[in-house]
């Protein structure tokens, strides 16, 4: 199983991620995706090097990097960091929508703009050089591991 490294809007969307987290977990032939909680999060602003050292510690090893977004993911700062990082780095990207996913508390969101809109390599923006998929529309409980896979020979990896 490939190591993935999830990019998302954790104050947002962190009961919907956790929904496809869990569509991994309950299955027999896969163990739980390396996420991270909010308290790990918190205490890499305090070491050295920060909350940047944390994020490039996390993308050693990974051969993909998964951006989940919903509504405000777009706009985050970290999230920006971590698509250019993992494409200087010549991962495998690609996008998930999770806005229709349902949120227990909340239900669904708003649409959000793709994070990979923020890119470009010369005239051609990171929207085309890297697949987005609708997590409830092109049911990703079934099809991430192929998504994940066809990122990752995407990338030569």
């Amino acid at each position: 199983m490939r190591k993935v490294f999830f990019s998302f809007h954790y104050g947002r969307d962190v009961r919907r991620i956790q929904q496809v987290r869990n569509s991994w977990v309950v299955r027999e032939q896969g163990a739980a995706q390396p996420f991270y909680d909010a308290a790990e999060f918190e205490d890499a602003k305090r070491r050295a090097g920060g909350i940047q050292k944390w994020i490039d510690d996390q993308l050693a090893g990974c051969s993909v990097t998964a951006v989940l977004f919903g509504r405000e993911t777009y706009g985050r700062e970290w999230v920006k960091y971590e698509i250019k990082r993992s494409h200087e780095r010549k991962m495998g990207i690609l996008a998930i929508d999770i806005h229709n996913v349902k949120d227990p508390l909340s239900g669904v969101d708003l649409p959000g703009r793709n994070p990979l809109e923020h890119w470009k390599v010369g005239q051609r923006p990171f929207t085309e050089l890297y697949h987005t998929y609708d997590w409830v529309r092109d049911d990703g409980y079934n099809n991430i591991g192929a998504w994940i896979e066809r990122a990752a020979r995407n990338a030569g990896r």
